[in-house]
């Protein structure tokens, strides 16, 4: 598979990653699932990924928002961000001998990652009631649409589906629904499942017991909207009330400059940052109007206030009012496209944006692990697998001989 390129020092990679020795066997497909196993596999876990003859049925979702999004083997880019640092194994678990090969898996895993349905895993045999009497040690990590209870609980969802429920679609302060682009729901719920598993297997190294641990893609949803629907409760508002640009404070909001590139600015307390704004901007006159500046030292009567900075930041470039702004410490920063970001200066020094050497795209930008450790590392080594590609190296490091794989594989068991 791809090597990893970063500019990290030989000495970094030699510091060994957090989650080395730990196994996950996953059982799922999609992202939010599988996303949380791909997490664990940046600090370094073995990922065995379990997929039916047929395969995740991700790696053939090639078209979104009218986009086509398959790469040159025919497979989708998701897929590759869902799945790195996996092995992947093709197994029919629906027949004895699929079965008794899961077994031999489950009971030398440490973690076990699905997001099939409830009746669905109690059908196969994969919840954690029965894969606790095999290994009583096991964190079985599960990811739902809508939570273990209630009428929804045992009903399938997509990303869109939760940010629907949650409210989500509404944070942008629209009139009509808007979604969230792209997967980020499924990616949020990803990270608190790779959250949940940390703290189980940090449980067990204290109290020695496995346990089963689960989130929903609507859970996780109002979990990242705390402040929202705790204002919500507590106020009795909407905290998402549609509101023009105008009706902002200068001091948080954003505006269009000379070469129709943005910039955004947020400042609290807003007293002791508006005479700097002003200064910086040119406008110290408004700081003596009490139209423009309340007893307080705040600026006020905001729908003018935008009116007169809309035409001021329309003087000059975007870069060039960065430099003002930072070199009188307020706080700006430019409003980047995404494919900005892949160039930024400051995404390239934090290793926050990394180039991967992928098998078959060549050198790649890709996200770099959000966590800096000091006495390890972290990050993508592999590219996501082929279908099937390490059934046979699997099988042969549970006992199985090449003979026994050959004639799975001619039983239709495995691919």
């Amino acid at each position: 598979m791809g090597s990893f390129m970063t500019t990290a020092s030989d000495v970094q990679q030699e510091k060994g990653r957090p989650l080395d020795g730990v196994r996950v066997l996953e059982c799922a497909v999609f992202h939010a699932g599988p996303g949380g196993s791909a997490i664990l596999g940046d600090m370094g876990a073995e990922i065995i990924k379990i997929e039916p003859l047929s395969g995740d049925p991700e790696r053939y979702w090639t078209k979104v928002g009218g986009y086509d999004i398959s790469l040159e083997n025919g497979e989708s880019a998701m897929f590759e961000g869902s799945n790195r640092n996996k092995k992947s194994i093709c197994i029919d678990i629906n027949k004895k001998k699929g079965r008794e090969i899961l077994d031999r898996l489950v009971k030398g895993t440490d973690v076990f990652v699905t997001n099939l349905r409830k009746s669905t895993k109690a059908g196969l045999g994969i919840d954690y009631e029965t894969l606790s009497r095999l290994n009583p040690r096991i964190i079985h990590a599960s990811v739902s649409g809508y939570g273990l209870e209630g009428p929804l609980s045992d009903i399938g969802a997509f990303d869109p589906l939760g940010q629907a429920r949650s409210g989500m679609m509404f944070v942008t302060g629209s009139s009509e629904p808007k979604m969230l682009h792209l997967g980020l729901l499924d990616q949020a719920t990803a990270i608190a499942l790779s959250h949940a598993i940390l703290t189980a297997l940090f449980v067990r190294e204290r109290k020695g017991i496995g346990q089963a641990v689960h989130v929903s893609l609507y859970s996780t949803a109002l979990w990242i909207q705390y402040a929202n629907l705790m204002m919500s409760n507590i106020l009795s508002i909407d905290p998402c009330i549609p509101a023009p640009r105008s009706h902002h404070s200068p001091l948080r909001n954003a505006f269009c400059c000379q070469d129709r590139r943005w910039i955004m600015g947020t400042h609290h307390p807003e007293e002791k940052y508006w005479p700097i704004f002003c200064e910086a901007t040119g406008q110290t006159d408004l700081l003596n109007d009490p139209h423009f500046t309340d007893d307080l030292g705040r600026p006020a009567n905001c729908v003018d206030l935008i009116e007169i900075f809309d035409k001021v930041f329309a003087t000059r470039p975007r870069d060039e009012w960065m430099e003002i702004f930072r070199d009188r410490g307020l706080m700006f920063s430019s409003v980047q496209h995404i494919r900005e970001v892949q160039t930024d200066v400051q995404a390239l020094a934090n290793d926050y944006v990394v180039t991967f050497d992928h098998p078959l795209r060549g050198p790649i930008k890709v996200p770099g692990y959000p966590v800096h450790f000091s006495a390890c590392t972290a990050g993508t080594r592999s590219a996501a697998p082929g279908l099937g590609e390490h059934t046979r190296e699997i099988l042969r490091e549970v006992g199985y001989r090449d003979s026994e794989i050959d004639a799975l594989k001619d039983e239709g068991v495995v691919r």
